[in-house]
C-alpha cells in the first residue's frame, strides 16, 4: 500500500510548516516529481554516491507548495538546512557504492539535535524503513548478505504504487567494488553503517609508560648523579695512576681500573626499575580493558525474520527492530515504531530531566500530515536513555560511534580516580617519604660537613675529590629512592586487579573498583529472595481456580493441602474456562518463546515462564505468538513493583476485557466477584464474593505461603468501551488511563502457587556471613507468611527476630525504627522505596551496607548502599547501572565470595605495608649509620645494592603479597570498623620486632664481624660487606613469608600451594640474589664468598622465622601497655618533628622545587610540544566523534565517562558498546 507524503514548505521566517498531500491519483502523480526537485541549492556527493538535494524556500516536497500553518512550527530548521552536513562531518555523507537510501550522516541529522524537519525530509518512518531496507514488523532478514539492487535517497523518501513496501534480501553477488569482509552476513550493512562497538582506545605504548615512570624527579636526580659518577669513573680509569706503595692494599673489589662500573650499574638498575614498573602498568591496563569489555557486554531482544531473538548488544545493526521495556538502557539511536505508554529518562544523554513520552513514528507522520506536530511529538529514541515505563519496539538508525551516546563517550574518555584505600595510602606514603627524605637530607648534611672538614689535608686529585662528593650525593639520593614507598599504591592496584579478575570467575563482575575493598568490611546485607536466595527456577505446583477444588503437582503437597492431582482437576474445566485461563496467562505476559542451549523454552520473567509452561502442558495453549496474534491488544499496563501487578486490555466481540495478574492479596482486594461453575458452564460466569468466600481464599493463600509457595492471583474485568467512561487519567499524560482507577470490582479467576526452591548452599552462605559479623536481612515482595517460611529455611530468621511488612515499616518514627533495626530480619511486602529507606537508615547508624536488586525501581536503593549488587540474569539494565557489582549468577553465595575477596584485598595491602615498613626502617638506618661511621663515608649498602632492595620490596613483594587468594578462615573475624587505623597494633608489633632483629644482626656483622670472624685483610673486609648485604636481602626474603599472616596464628605456610605467584616471585628473588653474589662483581660492589660464609648468611637470615613466632606469642595487651607508656615520649618527638618539618623541610623542599622548575624552564616549550603531540596521538581515534557530539540539549557540565573505578558510575548510564569508555589506567606508583 502506498503511503502519502506530506508537503513541506518554509516561510520567510524559516519556520517549517507541513500540510496534507492530495492522495488522489493526480496528487500521487504529482508526488512523483519529488525525484526531480526544483532549484537544488547544493549537491554534497559525487558520482557513484547518492545525491543529497536541498531545497530553497520556494521549492516543495510532494509537488505542491502550501500555505504556512502556525500550528506546524516544531523546530527552527528549513528543509535546506535539515540534512546539511555539520562542519567536519562531511565525510559521514560520503559512502562509496552505497546500496541504502541513506548514509550515516543523514541518520545522524535526526538526533543532532532532535529534528522533525530531518525526519520529514527523509520520508518519515516509512521512508527510513525503505531506505534502510528493513521491515517494521519482521525486522532484518537473517538471510541478508550483500545487496544487489541499490535504493536511492529519492526512491526511499517517496512512494509509488508499483513499488513494494519491503525490499528483498538476496544472497547474490554485489554490483559494487568488493570490500573486506564481504560475503558474510549483513556485509553491506556493516560496511556502510558499522556495528555497535566503539573503537578501542589505543593502549598506552610501553615506551610511554616507561617515560612516565622515569619522569620521577628522584630518578632523574639519581640519573644525573650516575652520569657524573660514570664520567669521573672513566676519567679515573684512563688517567695515569701512581703505583701503589709496597704493602698498600687496594680496595677495588677484584677489578682494577673499573671506577666507571658503578655509574653504569646505577643506570642499568634505573632502567630495570623503570622497565619493571612500566610492564606492571601495561599488564594491569590490559587486565582492566578485559574487565571493562565484560562489564559492557549484555543481551538485547530484537526481531529478525519475524522472530524474537536475544543477541549481543555489540551485534546490533542499523535497521534492527529492538524491543524495549522498563529498566532497559537504550543501546542505539532509533525511531519509535510502536508500543504502549513508553516513557524515557534522557537526562544522561540530553540533560533534560523530564520524563519523555514517545510517540510512534507513524503517529508523528500523521501529525506532520495534519500540521499538528509540536515539541511534544517525539518519535526519537536516544542511546543511553533509560526506559522508565511501557513496552514497545524501535527501529535502529545509528550504532557505535555514529550514535548520540557513542559520540559523547568517545569525547569523554577520562582517567580514573583513586579508591578510598589508595587515598589513605597516598597520605601515609607521603609521610614516610618525608621521614626518608629527612634521613637522607641529614645524612647528606653530616657527610658533606665531614667532607669539607677533610678538604684542607686532602692530597687527592680534584677528580677523586669530586668522585667522593658524587658518592655522597648518590648515597643520599638512593636512600630517598628506597624510603619513598612507591610500591604502596602499586600494591593496591595489583591487589584490586588480581581480585577483580578472580572475582569474575566467582561470578562477581566489579563495575566500581572501590566496591571491592568496601565489601570486605560490610556489616549488613539486604538481600532479595527470588533468584538470590532461591534458584529462580519456578514451577506452578499448586492452584485453585475460582473457589473450586485445588490441584497440586506432588503427592506430598496434595496431602498437606488436601488438593487433587493437576490432571484430575484440570480435566474437569469447561472449554470456556480453559480459554479464559490461557488468555489470562498468554496475553498478560512479556515472555516469549525461544531457545536456550538448543532447547525450546520460554524466555523472560521466571514467574511468567512458569505460568506459560503450566498453560502449555495442562491447558493446551498454542504457541504464544499465535495466541497473541489472534487477539487485538488495545493497551498494556506493565508490571510495577509499587502496585505489584500488571495488566493487558484486549478487544472482544462485545467490548473490551482487562486481564490482571499480581500479588494474590492485592488481587483479592480488587475483586468483587469470583469465577463460578468452572466445570460445566458453556460461558464464563461470575458470582459475588461474600465475606466467607474472601476468608476461604485468604486461607488458601496462607496455606500456600506456609509451604514457601509464591502466590499469584488472576483477575478479569469487562468494559463496554475503552477508555472506560469512569476512568481517571494520569497527571503527566491526559490520554493514559490511571491503572488504579479501574482496578476494582473485578472477577477473581483464581490463584496459583509457584515453587522456587532454595539455592544449594544458601544456608551455609548465610551462616558464614553471620559468623563473619554480617547481619543478613531478607527484603522481598512476598507476603509475610511466605517470607518468614523461606527466611527460616535459609537461616536468616531466628528466634527473637522481627518480621515486618513494608507499609508498616515505612510509617515508623525514626526512634522506633532505630530501636527495631538491630532485630529486623525480614521485610515482607516491601517496595523498592522501603528498601531504600532501610539501606539509608542502616548507613546513618554507621553500618556498611550491601544491597541486592534487580528492578528499575531498585536503583535508588542500590545507589544508596555502600555496595550495590545487581542481578546479572534477572536484573534490568538500570539496576545494573546503579550497582557497583553485578552478580552474574544471581546467587547469594557469590556475595559471600565478594566479601572474602574484599577482605583479601585489604589484607594484601596491610601485608605489603607491614613488609615494606620493616625494610624501610632497616635499610635507611643501616645505610645511615654505616655511612656516618665509615672512614671513607661509604654505606655498607651501595647505591646499586639499595636499588636491588628497592626493586624487591616495591615490585616483587607487591606482586607476591597482593595475590594471596582468600581462605575460608578470612570469615572467622568481624568486619573492620570504618575508622580503624591502617596499621594495626599487631602490625606495629611485627614491624618493630623484625626491624630490631634485622638491625641487631646487620650491625653486629658490620661493627663486630671482623673481630668475631677474625678478618684482617682488605679482601676479607670486602667479603664481610658482601655478607652484610647478602644477609640483609635474605632476611627480607624470609620475612616475606612471615608477612603472609597478619594475625597471631603461627602457620605462615597455610594455603601457600594455591598461590603460584608467591612461589614464582620468591624463586625470582632467590635466583636474582644468588646470581648477584656469584657474578655481580664490581657492578654490585660484590666480592665472592665461600660456602661457610653462605651458611652464615642463611642461618642468620632464617632466624627471622622463629623470631616471628616469638613476636606473635607476645600478648597484644602487653604491647598495648608498652605503647601507652611510650606514648607521651612519642607525642613529644612528633611535635619536634612537626616543627622541624614545617620550618626546615618544607622551606628546603620549596627551594628545591623552585630550582628544579627553573632548571627545566629552557626545555619547557619542547616538552609542552611533545606533550601536545602525544595527546593528539592518544585522541586520534576519538577526535572526529568528539566534534560531532550533540550540542543542543546537552548538559552544561561534562558527563563522566563510564569506567571501572569511576565514582560517578552510579550516576551515568551503562555503556552500550563493546569498548569501555575508558581503559583503566591504574594509579600512579608515586605518592
Amino acid at each position: 500500500m502506498d503511503r502519502p507524503v506530506p508537503s513541506l514548505t518554509v516561510s520567510t521566517d524559516q519556520h517549517l510548516t507541513i500540510t496534507p498531500v492530495d492522495d488522489s491519483p493526480a496528487g500521487r502523480s504529482r508526488s512523483e516529481s519529488f525525484g526531480s526537485p526544483t532549484t537544488p541549492t547544493n549537491s554534497y556527493l559525487t558520482a557513484g554516491v547518492h545525491h543529497v538535494r536541498h531545497y530553497s524556500t520556494a521549492s516543495s516536497i510532494g509537488g505542491s507548495t502550501l500555505r504556512p500553518k502556525s500550528s506546524g512550527v516544531f523546530d527552527n530548521l528549513s528543509p535546506e538546512e535539515a540534512l546539511k552536513p555539520d562542519l567536519g562531518s562531511e565525510d559521514d555523507f560520503k559512502v562509496d557504492n552505497n546500496p541504502f537510501g541513506f548514509t550515516p550522516g543523514h541518520l545522524n541529522k535526526l538526533l543532532n539535535p532532535k529534528s522533525l524537519a530531518a525526519y520529514q525530509a527523509m520520508g518519515g518512518i516509512f521512508g527510513i524503513e525503505k531506505g534502510l531496507r528493513t521491515d517494521l514488523q519482521s525486522g532484518l532478514s537473517l538471510d541478508e548478505t550483500t545487496i544487489t539492487s541499490p535504493i536511492s535517497f529519492n526512491e526511499a523518501v517517496t512512494s509509488s504504487e508499483d513499488e513494494p513496501k519491503k525490499t528483498s534480501h538476496e544472497k547474490s553477488q554485489p554490483i559494487h567494488v568488493p570490500q573486506p569482509g564481504e560475503g558474510g552476513a549483513f556485509a553491506d550493512r556493516l560496511r556502510v553503517f558499522k556495528d555497535n562497538r566503539l573503537p578501542e582506545k589505543r593502549a598506552t605504548p610501553l615506551w610511554k609508560l616507561m617515560w612516565t615512570a622515569y619522569k620521577d624527579e628522584i630518578l632523574l636526580l639519581l640519573s644525573g648523579a650516575a652520569v657524573i659518577s660514570l664520567g669521573l669513573g672513566l676519567y679515573e680509569t684512563f688517567r695515569d695512576h701512581p703505583a701503589p706503595k709496597e704493602g698498600e692494599e687496594v680496595d677495588n673489589r677484584g677489578v682494577r681500573g673499573a671506577d666507571w662500573i658503578e655509574g653504569v650499574a646505577i643506570m642499568v638498575a634505573i632502567i630495570i626499575v623503570v622497565l619493571v614498573g612500566a610492564i606492571n602498568d601495561y599488564q594491569k591496563e590490559r587486565q582492566f580493558v578485559k574487565l571493562n569489555k565484560k562489564k559492557d557486554s549484555r543481551e538485547v531482544k530484537v526481531v529478525r525474520s519475524g522472530k524474537s531473538l536475544l543477541i549481543s548488544v555489540y551485534d546490533l545493526m542499523v535497521g534492527d527492530i529492538v524491543h524495549i521495556e522498563p529498566g532497559d538502557v537504550i543501546p542505539t539511536d532509533g525511531i519509535f515504531v510502536e508500543g504502549h505508554n513508553v516513557k524515557c529518562d534522557e537526562s544522561s544523554a540530553t540533560g533534560e530531566s523530564d520524563m519523555m513520552k514517545k510517540t510512534s513514528g507513524e503517529e508523528v507522520w500523521r501529525h506532520l500530515q495534519n500540521g499538528t506536530a509540536n515539541h511534544k511529538t517525539d518519535p526519537f529514541i536516544i542511546s543511553g536513555a533509560k526506559v522508565l515505563e511501557g513496552v514497545g519496539t524501535y527501529m535502529t538508525t545509528s550504532v557505535g560511534v555514529n550514535s548520540s551516546f557513542g559520540k559523547i563517550m568517545m569525547a569523554l574518555r577520562t582517567e580514573t580516580e583513586p579508591t578510598p584505600l589508595q587515598e589513605k595510602l597516598n597520605g601515609l606514603a607521603g609521610m614516610i617519604a618525608k621521614l626518608g627524605g629527612a634521613a637522607a637530607g641529614l645524612l647528606f648534611l653530616v657527610l658533606f660537613i665531614e667532607f669539607l672538614a677533610r678538604l684542607p689535608g686532602n692530597t687527592e686529585s680534584p677528580a677523586q675529590k669530586a668522585s667522593v662528593f658524587t658518592d655522597i650525593l648518590i648515597t643520599a639520593v638512593t636512600i630517598v629512592v628506597v624510603a619513598i614507598p612507591e610500591g604502596l599504591p602499586l600494591a593496591v592496584t595489583l591487589a584490586l586487579a588480581f581480585a577483580t579478575t578472580r572475582m569474575l570467575k566467582d561470578n562477581n563482575l566489579v563495575r566500581l573498583l572501590k566496591s571491592c575493598e568496601i565489601m570486605g568490611n560490610a556489616t549488613a546485607i539486604c538481600s532479595d529472595k527470588t533468584g538470590t536466595l532461591t534458584t529462580n527456577q519456578m514451577t506452578v505446583v499448586a492452584g485453585t481456580i475460582g473457589l473450586g477444588k485445588g490441584f497440586a503437582a506432588s503427592p506430598s503437597l496434595q496431602e498437606k493441602l488436601a488438593h487433587q492431582p493437576v490432571t484430575d482437576v484440570v480435566s474437569t474445566f469447561a472449554p470456556a474456562v480453559k480459554e479464559l485461563l490461557v488468555k489470562s496467562i498468554a496475553l498478560n505476559s512479556t515472555a516469549f518463546e525461544g531457545e536456550e542451549n538448543g532447547v525450546k523454552t520460554f524466555i523472560g520473567s521466571k514467574t511468567e515462564t512458569a505460568m506459560l509452561i503450566f498453560a502449555r502442558d495442562f491447558l493446551a495453549m498454542q504457541p504464544v505468538a499465535e495466541e497473541r496474534s489472534n487477539v487485538n491488544i488495545t493497551h498494556v499496563f506493565p508490571f510495577d513493583s509499587g502496585r505489584k501487578c500488571m495488566g493487558v486490555v484486549i478487544k472482544t466481540a462485545s467490548g473490551y476485557r482487562l486481564f490482571v495478574k499480581g500479588a494474590s492479596e492485592i488481587m483479592l482486594r480488587s475483586a468483587s466477584h469470583y469465577l463460578a461453575d468452572v466445570s460445566s458452564s458453556t460461558e464464563v460466569s461470575a458470582i459475588a464474593l461474600s465475606a466467607d468466600d474472601v476468608a476461604a481464599v485468604s486461607a488458601t493463600i496462607n496455606a500456600y505461603a506456609e509451604k514457601s509457595l509464591r502466590t499469584i492471583g488472576m483477575l478479569y474485568k469487562d468494559f463496554p468501551q475503552w477508555p472506560p467512561a469512569d476512568a481517571k487519567f494520569t497527571e503527566d499524560d491526559v490520554s493514559a488511563v490511571d491503572f488504579g482507577s479501574i482496578l476494582n470490582n473485578c472477577v477473581f479467576i483464581g490463584l496459583v502457587g509457584i515453587q522456587d526452591p532454595l539455592r544449594p548452599g544458601v544456608e551455609v552462605a548465610v551462616a558464614q556471613c553471620q559468623k563473619a559479623g554480617i547481619t543478613v536481612r531478607m527484603v522481598t515482595g512476598d507476603n509475610v507468611v511466605t517470607a518468614k517460611s523461606i527466611a527460616t529455611d535459609c537461616g536468616i530468621y531466628t528466634e527473637g527476630g522481627v518480621v515486618m511488612e513494608g507499609p508498616e515499616f515505612r510509617q515508623l518514627s525514626q526512634e522506633k525504627m532505630d530501636e527495631i533495626l538491630p532485630r529486623l530480619q525480614v521485610l515482607a511486602r516491601s517496595s523498592p522505596e522501603d528498601k531504600r529507606i532501610l539501606v539509608r537508615r542502616l548507613r546513618d547508624l554507621g553500618e556498611t551496607v550491601a544491597c541486592t536488586g534487580d528492578g528499575t525501581n531498585d536503583a535508588p536503593a542500590l545507589h544508596a548502599a555502600d555496595v550495590g549488587f545487581a542481578m546479572g540474569i534477572a536484573g534490568t539494565e538500570t539496576a545494573k547501572e546503579a550497582a557497583a557489582i553485578i552478580l552474574m549468577d544471581d546467587n547469594f553465595s557469590s556475595i559471600v565470595k565478594a566479601t572474602m575477596w574484599g577482605r583479601a584485598v585489604n589484607d594484601a595491602v596491610q601485608k605489603f605495608l607491614q613488609f615494606q615498613l620493616t625494610v624501610n626502617i632497616t635499610a635507611v638506618l643501616l645505610a645511615f649509620v654505616s655511612a656516618v661511621s665509615n672512614d671513607q663515608m661509604k654505606s655498607v649498602l651501595t647505591a646499586v645494592q639499595l636499588l636491588w632492595v628497592n626493586l624487591i620490596m616495591d615490585t616483587f613483594a607487591a606482586l607476591a603479597l597482593a595475590t594471596d587468594p582468600p581462605t575460608p578462615e578470612i570469615l572467622d573475624r568481624k568486619p573492620t570498623p570504618k575508622k580503624a587505623p591502617l596499621i594495626t597494633l599487631r602490625m606495629w608489633k611485627m614491624i618493630i620486632g623484625q626491624a630490631i632483629f634485622q638491625l641487631i644482626v646487620t650491625f653486629t656483622l658490620y661493627f663486630a664481624g671482623e673481630r668475631i670472624l677474625g678478618y684482617t685483610t682488605q679482601q676479607q673486609r670486602n667479603e664481610l660487606d658482601t655478607i652484610v648485604f647478602n644477609t640483609f636481602v635474605w632476611m627480607q626474603i624470609f620475612n616475606e613469608f612471615n608477612n603472609r599472616r597478619l594475625d597471631n596464628k603461627l602457620n605462615i605456610f597455610a594455603g601457600i600451594h594455591r598461590n603460584w605467584f608467591f612461589i614464582g616471585i620468591n624463586c625470582i628473588m632467590v635466583g636474582g640474589q644468588v646470581l648477584i653474589v656469584f657474578v655481580g662483581g664490581a657492578a654490585f660492589s660484590i666480592t665472592k664468598i665461600n660456602g661457610p660464609q653462605w651458611a652464615l648468611c642463611l642461618i642468620c637470615a632464617s632466624v627471622s622465622l622463629p623470631w616471628a613466632v616469638v613476636i606473635r606469642l607476645i600478648p597484644d595487651e602487653a604491647v598495648l601497655a608498652g605503647w601507652n607508656f611510650c606514648l607521651p615520649f612519642v607525642r613529644f618527638i612528633g611535635r619536634i618533628w612537626a616543627f622541624f618539618s614545617r620550618w626546615v623541610l618544607d622551606p628546603i623542599g620549596h627551594m628545591f622545587r623552585n630550582t628544579w622548575r627553573a632548571a627545566k624552564k629552557p626545555f619547557g616549550r619542547s616538552k609542552r610540544k611533545a606533550q601536545r603531540a602525544a595527546e593528539e596521538e592518544e585522541q586520534s581515534v576519538s577526535s572526529a566523534s568528539a566534534e560531532k557530539a550533540p550540542t543542543v540539549g546537552m548538559p552544561t557540565a561534562p558527563m563522566p565517562a563510564i569506567i571501572v573505578g569511576d565514582e560517578s558510575m552510579n550516576d551515568t548510564p551503562v555503556s552500550p558498546f563493546s569498548k569501555p569508555t575508558d581503559v583503566e589506567q591504574g594509579f600512579s606508583s608515586k605518592p
